[in-house]
């Protein structure tokens, strides 16, 4: 990349001025105000200290020097501020991206290697299957399957797990709401009042023992569960049952290795984890109750003994709800105690999410289920929108705005993008338009802003895939995809790619410009999981 090219020249700089020492790297960062150039580098206030210089004359050194021997590509080189170092290129460095973008395409260009090969779990939604998914508890599904899109895409192993809580007291629940369904009687308290409880009831013929009840619905609601998953493009590698665990000797394995640590306390029965020595801020936590039971923590440091040590991931990644803020700390300490790298574990909390619109149903109180969104506005919006910001942020989404089809609606601007770039070959191959081998043909004809705009962002593009995967912000790519998407409109807008007034080597120029947008469509609406149509 020119960013490569260009660190090299500085560094080169920075060796002929005797420079010592030398910084480990050299930074080059696109200016936000274009006004300043093309890229800038901080490497003269970065080195001037440790070298005994002052940064401002180092960076007039740097740029006499840069100026003498330039970099391809590079039209001026200047100082800006207290010691910066400005590059403006030339249009060609942008007609090298094209090239590149084509060479590669859509399984190599921008594919950052950032693993090894590192085996990584993404654990997302595990919503207890006692009800349909909802948007409270779905939205984020999205987010986890684009993370692994992500992980997959640079180098990593990846595996999508979703953990069902088939045990327990909220299966009995379940079974006993369906039980009264059936006769007709109230439900209990804390059971479950819903619509598709009632449903479900009308063709269960088994017995009353609440347990085989439970089971029987949470079966039958987890086949929904999958259906809604596979309706938003989502796979999953794995449906892990917490029962497995629960109901072997995994739970009593993992405290008895915490005990044969020291980290355990007896008292009159009941099992405490000294939690505050592996960075808890509580004191302690129970594992075990004085009656036997074990406690909801001690089951999930047992399952993340299972993801760490019986399947050997190197890394997991959780993605929770805000309201399980209280468990992360526990579970981090947990698993440090257990002996495992505490940073091999992270856990994403999603905040809030809020839809305004009233024409949907709902099957008790204020539960929007997500199947219901899918069906109003689709699965490519539903997932677009729900990655178009970052997860910590709480956020109110407007459904009328995606139901119109104008520039208001994200995933209609962006999907219509895509559309212009299949009309426009469509054009091409009515009108015997056949794109000639790119060696063959004049990019350095590409030269108005329109097309130089597309270029640049899709230049972008490999940073954005290596930033998104490494700060887990999906988001990145769907703001990324935006703006490729406003920049080929205004280019469509502006740049006719056959016509009167377009010569034949013009239009070769721009058929390629389109094919390079239509691979940076393809990758960056993969990564999001959704679909690029080619008509609307």
């Amino acid at each position: 990349m020119i960013r490569d090219d260009l660190a090299a020249a500085v560094r080169n700089a920075l060796v002929a001025l005797a420079v010592e020492p030398l910084p480990e790297q050299v930074s080059l960062e696109r200016p936000a105000n274009r006004e300043h150039g093309d890229w800038s580098s901080n490497v003269a206030l970065a080195s001037a200290k440790k070298a005994g210089r002052n940064p401002r004359e180092l960076a007039a050194q740097l740029v006499e020097h840069l100026d003498a021997n330039p970099p391809a590509h590079v039209e001026s080189v200047e100082i800006a501020g207290p010691g910066f170092v400005n590059f403006r290129l030339a249009p060609t460095w942008l007609h090298d991206v094209l090239a590149d973008v084509v060479d590669q395409g859509t399984a190599a260009y921008a594919a950052p290697q950032l693993a090894d090969g590192e085996k990584v779990m993404v654990e997302f939604v595990s919503a207890n299957p006692t009800g349909p998914i909802h948007v409270g508890n779905g939205w984020f599904a999205s987010y986890g399957d684009a993370l692994a899109r992500l992980l997959a895409r640079t180098g990593h192993q990846v595996s999508r797990e979703y953990y069902v809580n088939d045990t327990g007291g909220q299966i009995r629940r379940l079974g006993a709401s369906l039980i009264a369904h059936r006769k007709g009687e109230p439900v209990p308290e804390d059971g479950y009042p819903g619509e598709y409880v009632a449903e479900l009831a009308t063709t269960y013929d088994g017995t009353d023992d609440v347990t085989e009840a439970g089971q029987w619905a949470a079966e039958r609601i987890l086949g929904g569960i999958r259906s809604t998953m596979e309706s938003i493009h989502i796979h999953y590698d794995e449906w892990y049952s917490q029962a497995s665990i629960e109901e072997s000797s995994a739970v009593a394995e993992t405290v008895a290795e915490l005990q044969a640590k020291g980290v355990i306390t007896d008292e009159d029965g009941a099992l405490w984890f000294e939690s505050k020595e592996f960075g808890d801020p509580r004191e302690r936590r129970v594992l075990r109750k004085t009656n036997g039971d074990y406690t909801y923590l001690a089951g999930d440091l047992a399952y993340h003994r299972n993801k760490f040590v019986t399947r050997g991931f190197d890394r997991v990644i959780n993605v929770w709800g805000a309201d399980h803020h209280g468990q992360v700390a526990s579970l981090v300490a947990g698993i440090k105690a257990l002996g495992i790298d505490g940073d091999r574990i992270e856990v994403r909390l999603g905040q809030m999410i809020s839809l305004t619109s009233g024409r949907m149903s709902k099957r008790a109180g204020n539960v929007i289920d997500l199947d219901d969104v899918v069906a109003d506005i689709g699965a490519d919006a539903t997932r677009l929108l729900s990655l178009l910001t970052s997860i910590d942020q709480a956020v109110t989404i407007d459904l009328d705005k995606v139901r119109s089809e104008s520039k208001e609606s994200p995933v209609f601007y962006v999907q219509y993008a895509h559309t212009r770039i299949a009309s426009i070959n469509r054009v091409a191959a009515e009108r015997g338009v056949e794109r000639l081998p790119i060696a063959q043909v004049d990019l350095g004809l590409l030269t108005h802003e329109r097309e130089l705009e597309v270029l640049r962002t899709l230049s972008e593009l490999p940073d954005i895939v290596r930033i998104a995967t490494t700060d887990r912000a999906p988001h990145k790519v769907a703001t990324w995809v935006r703006e490729l998407a406003d920049r080929f409109h205004g280019f469509y807008h502006d740049c006719y790619v056959m016509g009167d007034g377009v010569s034949p080597e013009l239009t070769q120029a721009r058929l390629w410009l389109v094919e390079s947008s239509r691979i940076g469509f393809a990758i960056g609406l993969d990564l999001l999981g959704v679909s690029a149509p080619e008509s609307m």
